[in-house]
C-alpha cells in the first residue's frame, strides 16, 4: 500500500522522470485500496491507483514506474500491478474498469491484461473547482 510519505519520496520523482506533471495529492484516491506499490528484492518498481465509484465501474489511473529499474521483470511487474488492482475491483463487485492512456508501452501492458480499446479520438479535460 502507498503511504502518505511515498508521494514526495517515490511517486513525484518517478512522474517527473517521465516528464509528466504529478497529479495533486488531493486528487488521488483514499477510498478502497487507494494505491499500490510493487517491489522486488527491496526495489520499488511501479505504482498505481484504483478509484472506486458508486456505479459498477472503477477507474485505474496514474500508473507510474521507476525509470531506473531496468531488470527483465519490469513488464511483468507492471502487468502484475494492473492485474492485482483489477482483482481488487472485481472482488468489490465492480464489473468494468476505465483508464485513460497515452503511452504506447503502457497501453500494451494493459492489453496484455485483457483491456480493450475504446474511443481513440478523445481529449482529456479537467476543471479545477
Amino acid at each position: 500500500m502507498i503511504i502518505e510519505s511515498d508521494y514526495d519520496s517515490i511517486l513525484t520523482p518517478w512522474w517527473e522522470s517521465w516528464n509528466w506533471t504529478p497529479p495533486t495529492r488531493d486528487s488521488l484516491p483514499e477510498n478502497g485500496c487507494g494505491g499500490i506499490i510493487v517491489s522486488h528484492d527491496g526495489m520499488d518498481i511501479c505504482a498505481g491507483f484504483m478509484y472506486f465509484t458508486n456505479s459498477k465501474m472503477a477507474w485505474l489511473e496514474f500508473i507510474v514506474s521507476n525509470k531506473e529499474y531496468k531488470e527483465k521483470n519490469r513488464k511483468e511487474a507492471i502487468e502484475f500491478l494492473i492485474n492485482y488492482l483489477s482483482a481488487i475491483a472485481k472482488d468489490k463487485g465492480f464489473m468494468y474498469i476505465y483508464t485513460s492512456l497515452k503511452s504506447a508501452p503502457l497501453i500494451k501492458r494493459y492489453e496484455n491484461c485483457g483491456f480493450i480499446g475504446g474511443d481513440a479520438n478523445c481529449k482529456e479535460l479537467v476543471k479545477i473547482l
